[in-house]
């Protein structure tokens, strides 16, 4: 059925949560940070303890890795046609994109490239004059990587003073939590070495939780400021959703020991008057949608804008999808 936002005209966020548990036994390992490990914390109420099992950070780079096709080095079926910068090396081979690289089209293998005059000309920042997010940053975005204007960008390759915060924000928190502490051992051919290629025992810290929750918050007052016309902010939001149905139902495998599933469908909590679509109705809506803002030639032609490396596909740092973008998680959790 033709999807209805109506009742997000009067309100300035989406909120929506989902229940989540393991999808085997009861044990889970949480995200984790250099030097802290575990983010454990105590819940509103003083006792209880409350763990983040994914950060803002990773639930981002999550959100977008599942609306990218390796196979086919494109979006998913239901997104395509929606700009983005692709790298290549000299041979055509992919490189990188805007949707997987670190920091979006402020990532180095774009930003630094000569190919990247025309859209750092789109964005029109001049040192000394004023500038404008609604009439230059998103507009520009929107025309050469949509992507950034939900999940941000700092454009620091640029100018230190182009920001755009996320408008799609995501975590997961695990309440009541128990540890689950358990341990093993890694067996060297020589015992005896002390360059760690003996023996060499570790610890492993789990936990358990009665309840898991991830919570999704869409800045709908950001997308309507974006002053983008009508069509555009329906498209944002219907890609925000359709990114919340499809990790909630192919990316919720974290880490090889927090691979978790859906209690039950996803649910709204502001505002209470919101029926949140379906994503069958989302993948049926947004080719429409697509159309309807290329229609009106807000995106670049063709949609994917193509830089060819310097680098010629030797990529220096392969970016781990837990890693990027503002969050360096520990080997531990990794997984």
């Amino acid at each position: 059925m033709p999807l209805d936002f109506a009742a997000l005209d009067r309100t300035p966020r989406l909120l929506i949560e989902a229940e989540l548990q393991p999808l085997q036994g009861s044990r889970f390992q949480p995200t984790g940070f250099p030097d802290i490990g575990a983010a454990e914390y105590s819940g509103p109420d003083g006792t209880s303890r409350t763990v983040l099992v994914e950060s803002p950070q990773s639930m981002a780079n999550r959100l977008e890795a599942v609306c990218w096709d390796e196979m086919t080095d494109d979006w998913v079926p239901p997104l395509r046609g929606l700009p983005l910068v692709k790298v290549t090396d000299k041979q055509g081979k992919p490189v990188t994109n805007s949707v997987l690289e670190a920091h979006r089209i402020n990532s180095e293998y774009i930003a630094r490239e000569p190919q990247f005059e025309p859209i750092s000309a789109a964005i029109g920042f001049e040192v000394g004059q004023p500038f404008s997010i609604r009439t230059q940053l998103a507009p520009a975005l929107l025309k050469y990587d949509i992507n950034s204007l939900i999940h941000g960008v700092f454009l620091e390759e640029i100018a230190g003073v182009i920001r755009l915060p996320r408008s799609l924000s995501a975590f997961i928190e695990a309440y009541d939590t128990s540890r689950a502490d358990s341990g093993g051992v890694k067996l060297g051919l020589d015992p005896t070495r002390k360059d760690g290629e003996g023996n060499v025992p570790f610890a492993r810290s789990e936990f358990t939780s009665p309840r898991i929750v991830a919570y999704f918050n869409l800045d709908l007052a950001q997308i309507r400021g974006f002053d983008l016309g009508s069509n555009t902010e329906r498209l944002l939001v219907a890609i925000a959703l359709f990114k919340i149905h499809r990790l909630l139902a192919t990316g919720l495998r974290l880490r090889t020991a927090c691979d978790l599933d859906l209690v039950s469908p996803p649910r709204v909590t502001k505002p209470g008057d919101f029926a949140l679509p379906s994503a069958s109705d989302l993948e049926n809506e947004l080719p429409g949608l697509i159309a309807a803002v290329r229609k009106e030639g807000r995106f670049a032609d063709p949609p994917a804008t193509v830089i060819i490396s310097k680098t010629d596909g030797k990529k220096e740092v392969s970016k781990g999808r837990g890693g990027k973008r503002g969050e360096a998680e520990n080997a531990s959790t990794a997984g």
